[in-house]
C-alpha cells in the first residue's frame, strides 16, 4: 500500500518533470524561431558602440549651377571613457591641445557614460590639432570625419543662404526654410566592446553617411556679384545706416539678385550682431517709399481713366495747402502748366495731390490692396514683414493725398517690386520666389520644383503699355535722367523719403531709392535700390542712386544677353543743367581709397599694383558727373 504511493507520487513528478522540459524546450524553439532578431538587437546594444559620421548637407546652387554654399570634411573629437587607461594624463595632454583647463577637460574624460562627444571645443578641428591628436594614440581618444558648412563667396548673398549652427543644423535663411531637404542622413563607425567597455577584437562595421538634396535657386550670380559691389561702393564712399537692392524676373517672379547692408559672413557668423543676422532688409525692412510710390498712382489713375496721360494737364504753382498744411514741390515756384506724364517726369508732389483726388480714398486704396500692400508677398525666406496702410476709416483728406505720393503709408523693397514688376509685365501680379528647385543629390532627379504663381491681375494690358512708355520717359527726359544707357531703353522713377523718428520727419535724413526696368518695352528686369541716410551726397537721388543703378543695370544687361532696342526715346540732354564735380587728387592713394574719393566717375584703370602714380584728368579739373578718370597703378616706392 505504501509502496504503491510513492510510485504513484514518482510518476506525478516524473509527468510534471517531463512538462516542463517541454515547456522549456517549446520556448526555446519559439524563441530561437520568432524572437532571434528582437534579442540579438538587445544583445547587440550591449557590447556594440557607434562613433558618428555626420552626412553632408546638400549644395546650394544659383540657377547656372554655381555652388554658393558648400562642405568641407574636419574632425571632431570623442571619447569612450572606459577605455582610457590614464585618464589624469590624457586629461591634461588634451586640455592643452585645445586650449582649456584640465577640470573642463576632466568633465569629458571622466564622465561616466559609454561615449562623450568633446563640445564645444573639440568640434570641427584644425589639421594642425588634429594630428597633434592623433599622435598621441591614447586608448578610447577617436577622431570622427565631421562635415562643415562652407560659403565660398564669404558675405555674397549671405543673408538669404542663411547659415548653419554647430550641428550643421539651419538656422536662418534658405538654410532654415529648406532644412529639411538640405540635411544629410549620419553615419557612423559600429566597433564592439564587453561589459566594461574594452574594445573587442572584432571587425569594425562602417555605416556609411548619405548627402542631403541639393537647393537650386534663381538667383544669377553675375547680377548678384554686380549688386553686390555696388553696395560695397556706396557703403565705402556714402556711409549710409543701411542699403539694399532686389532684381526680380517681371515676368515669372524669380529673384534674380538681392543684398543688403549690413551684411555678414556666414562662415563666421558668431562674429555678428543678431540684429545684422537676422534682418533681411528687402523683405524685412519697411518705410515710407517716397516717389517711387507715385508709379502704383500713376497706373491707377491711368487705368480708372480718371486723365489722359499724354493730354490733360495739370498746372504746379509750387505748391497746394490741404487742411491748413502745405504741401510743395521740389522745385521752388512750380512747373507751370504740364501734362500728367510730364508729373510723372518731374515727380511733382501738387500733381499727385490732384490724382488722389480725383480717385478718392476708396477707389485708391483698393489699388494699393490690388497691388499687394498691407500684406506678405508669400516669398519663401522667413522674416517678411506686411508693412503699414491706413485703415480706410482713417483716411481723411490729407492722409489720401500724401499717400498718393508715398508718405504716410510704409511698404517693403518685395512689395514695391513686384507691384511694379505688375505695373510694367502687362498686369500679372506674382507670387516672388527664391527657390527653383530641389534636386536629389546623387541623380539629380527634381524631387520639388517651383514654378510661378499669379496671384491677380492688377492693371489691363493696355495700362501697362503706357506706364512702360512713361516710366521710360522719366529716364530719358525726367529726374531718372542719370540711368540712361543709349540703345536699351530703361524705365525708372527716382524716390527720395523723409524718414520719421517718434512721429515727426527728420531733417536731412531720407531714404533715397530708385526703381527701374531694362528694356522699358520689353521687360526682362525690375531693379530696386535704396540707400538709407546716404552722408555725403546732395540730397537728390537722382544724383545718388541713379548713377549707381545704371552701373549694375549695365551688367543686367550682360548677364541676361539683352540685345540693343529700337524706338527709343529720344534723351533730352538739357533737361537739367549737368552736374560738375571738381576732380581731387588721388596720387598716392590705394585703389580702395581712389574709390571712395572718384565717386561720382567712373575709373578706368592702367598698369598694375595697388597705389595710384598718375591720374588723368589733373586733379582741380571741373568734369561732369558721370564721366570717366582714367589712373595708372604701380607700386609705392
Amino acid at each position: 500500500m505504501f509502496s504503491r504511493k510513492i510510485n504513484s507520487r514518482i510518476k506525478i513528478f516524473l509527468i510534471f518533470f517531463l512538462f516542463c522540459f517541454f515547456v522549456i524546450i517549446a520556448r526555446v524553439i519559439y524563441v530561437e524561431l520568432f524572437e532571434y532578431q528582437k534579442l540579438y538587437s538587445l544583445a547587440n546594444d550591449l557590447w556594440s558602440r557607434d562613433l558618428p559620421i555626420e552626412g553632408d548637407r546638400g549644395l546650394i546652387l544659383d540657377r547656372n549651377g554655381v555652388v554658393l554654399a558648400d562642405n568641407i570634411t574636419t574632425t571632431s573629437l570623442v571619447l569612450i571613457p572606459s577605455q582610457i587607461k590614464n585618464k589624469d594624463e590624457v586629461s591634461n595632454n588634451l586640455a592643452n591641445i585645445l586650449g582649456i583647463t584640465k577640470e573642463e577637460m576632466d568633465k569629458h574624460v571622466k564622465k561616466e557614460t559609454s561615449i562623450e562627444r568633446v563640445h564645444p571645443e573639440g568640434r570641427r578641428l584644425s589639421y594642425e590639432i588634429a594630428d597633434k591628436i592623433e599622435s598621441l594614440k591614447y586608448d578610447g581618444v577617436y577622431l570622427v570625419r565631421e562635415s562643415k558648412r562652407y560659403y565660398p563667396y564669404g558675405e555674397l548673398l549671405s543673408h538669404v543662404l542663411g547659415y548653419v549652427g554647430i550641428d550643421n543644423q539651419g538656422l536662418s535663411g534658405i538654410e532654415l526654410m529648406y532644412d529639411e531637404y538640405l540635411k544629410g542622413e549620419s553615419g557612423a563607425i559600429k566597433y564592439f566592446s564587453d561589459a566594461k567597455g574594452n574594445k573587442l577584437n572584432l571587425s569594425e562595421i562602417y555605416l556609411e553617411s548619405s548627402k542631403g538634396m541639393n537647393v537650386y535657386l534663381t538667383i544669377d550670380i553675375n547680377i548678384q556679384l554686380a549688386l553686390e559691389r555696388e553696395l560695397n561702393n556706396a557703403e565705402s564712399t556714402l556711409e549710409p545706416d543701411h542699403s539694399l537692392g532686389i532684381v526680380i524676373d517681371p515676368n515669372t517672379g524669380e529673384i534674380l539678385a538681392m543684398a543688403s547692408r549690413p551684411t555678414f559672413n556666414p562662415n563666421t557668423y558668431q562674429n555678428f550682431a543678431v540684429e545684422v543676422l537676422n534682418r533681411n532688409l528687402p523683405i524685412w525692412m519697411t518705410y515710407e517709399p517716397g516717389s517711387t510710390f507715385k508709379i502704383i498712382t500713376m497706373s491707377s489713375a491711368v487705368e480708372e481713366k480718371a486723365i489722359d496721360i499724354f493730354n490733360d494737364t495739370f498746372y504746379d504753382s509750387g505748391s497746394v495747402h490741404i487742411n491748413g498744411t502745405r504741401i510743395g514741390c521740389w522745385k521752388s515756384g512750380g512747373h507751370g502748366m504740364q501734362t500728367f506724364l510730364q508729373v510723372l517726369e518731374n515727380s511733382c508732389n501738387p500733381g499727385f495731390v490732384k490724382l488722389g483726388q480725383m480717385l478718392g480714398k476708396e477707389k485708391l486704396f483698393s489699388y494699393f490692396n490690388l497691388f499687394g500692400f498691407g500684406e506678405k508677398t508669400g516669398i519663401d525666406l522667413n522674416g517678411e514683414s506686411k508693412g503699414i496702410m491706413f485703415k480706410l476709416d482713417r483716411v481723411g483728406e490729407l492722409e489720401l493725398v500724401t499717400s498718393a505720393f508715398g508718405q504716410g503709408i510704409s511698404v517693403t523693397p518685395i512689395q514695391q517690386v513686384t507691384a511694379v514688376s505688375s505695373v510694367v509685365n502687362g498686369g500679372n501680379l506674382y507670387e516672388p520666389f527664391i527657390v527653383k528647385s530641389v534636386n536629389e543629390s546623387s541623380s539629380g532627379s527634381i524631387i520639388i520644383e517651383n514654378n510661378s504663381i499669379l496671384k491677380r491681375q492688377t492693371i489691363s494690358k493696355e495700362t501697362s503699355d503706357i506706364m512702360r512708355y512713361s516710366l521710360e520717359s522719366v529716364v530719358a527726359r525726367g529726374g531718372g535722367h542719370y540711368a540712361y544707357i543709349d540703345g536699351y531703353r530703361i524705365g525708372g522713377k527716382t524716390g527720395t523719403a523723409q524718414k520719421v523718428k517718434d512721429g515727426r520727419y527728420m531733417v536731412n535724413n531720407y531714404i533715397m531709392s530708385f526703381m527701374s526696368i531694362v528694356p522699358a518695352n520689353d521687360p526682362k528686369a525690375v531693379f530696386y535700390l535704396a540707400i538709407d541716410n546716404p552722408k555725403h551726397t546732395a540730397l537728390l537721388s537722382s544724383h545718388t542712386t541713379a548713377p549707381i543703378a545704371r552701373r549694375v543695370l549695365l551688367d543686367i544687361i550682360n548677364a541676361l544677353k539683352i540685345p540693343r532696342q529700337e524706338g527709343e526715346i529720344e534723351s533730352i540732354q538739357n533737361w537739367d543743367d549737368p552736374v560738375y564735380y571738381k576732380v581731387p587728387n588721388v596720387i598716392g592713394m590705394t585703389k580702395k581709397e581712389a574709390e571712395k574719393a572718384l565717386f561720382y566717375y567712373n575709373i578706368q584703370y592702367a598698369g598694375k599694383g595697388n597705389i595710384i602714380i598718375s591720374q588723368t584728368p589733373e586733379a582741380g579739373t571741373s568734369l561732369e558727373m558721370n564721366s570717366s578718370v582714367r589712373v595708372l597703378l604701380g607700386e609705392k616706392e
